[in-house]
């Protein structure tokens, strides 16, 4: 007899290949296309936290803070450039995480990171959405993680609830995390603000900066000293006499008492 290789002999008790349901076809392409869509999101709309903590306590850390909404482009223009004067200043000494809002949310609370080139990559990547403040989101998850020393957040206008704000200041002052607010006043509504910001940050143990676009070197400068205190505090602050920043930071610190 010949052999037909068209033919495959099946054992009958062999049992029959599974059928797909119509449940499980669908459940599968739609978590195809969850995973597509996911993966074509821009880096900054996904909420990002810190990793997991390990049983190593971590370095000191910063979050810097942004108000990103529509009104702000001219500064977070110029904040842009500047981002890495906060872990330049000490190398592998802080670690830093970079939380945005605009829309109406936060959008944007990245890994802390001691990497320059990735804080600034980060940063290069948020574009100004108009909408709400939401500065009391970031305090709070701020106040979750460990090793968190100082909160800087570049902002105007202050458009939460000024009673949550004070609780939540309370709680930071409680903790030893600093909140600093490079306050902008460009504008008639910020200048309203000013008494919330400098409420906050007193109760917190830090104070309220001047925030110019057109002088980003003063910036820098700021931002450097703020980095350093947040590692070592005024004691360090003192020490480092090569620091521009340092000396007006001092001098702002001194006001808040």
């Amino acid at each position: 007899m010949t052999d037909k290789p068209n033919f495959v002999l099946i054992p009958d008790d062999a049992p029959p290949p599974p059928v797909p349901s119509r449940a499980s076809n669908i459940f599968a392409r739609l978590r195809t296309a969850a995973t597509a869509l996911v993966a074509q999101l821009p880096a900054g709309l996904i909420h990002i936290e810190p990793p997991a903590e390990t049983g190593i306590a971590p370095r000191p850390r910063l979050v810097f803070a942004v108000d990103a909404t529509a009104s702000r482009e001219p500064a977070w223009a110029a904040a842009r450039q500047v981002t890495d004067a906060l872990v330049k200043a000490l190398p592998g000494a802080l670690d830093v995480a970079l939380a945005v809002h605009g829309g109406g949310h936060v959008h944007t609370f990245t890994a802390f990171t001691n990497d320059a080139a990735t804080l600034r990559d980060r940063a290069a990547g948020v574009t100004c959405i108009s909408g709400m403040t939401r500065l009391l989101p970031i305090l709070s998850t701020s106040l979750k993680h460990p090793a968190v020393r100082v909160v800087v957040y570049i902002g105007d206008v202050f458009e939460e609830s000024v009673a949550q704000g004070r609780r939540i200041a309370d709680a930071m002052g409680a903790r030893g995390t600093k909140l600093f607010v490079l306050h902008d006043t460009s504008n008639r509504d910020a200048r309203r603000d000013a008494e919330i910001f400098w409420d906050l940050a007193k109760r917190t143990g830090g104070c309220v900066l001047p925030f110019d676009a057109n002088a980003p070197g003063r910036l820098r400068e700021l931002l450097a000293a703020v980095a350093v205190y947040a590692v070592g505090g005024e004691q360090l602050l003192r020490e480092r006499d090569d620091l521009p920043g340092a000396v007006a930071l001092l001098e702002h610190l001194g006001r808040r008492r």
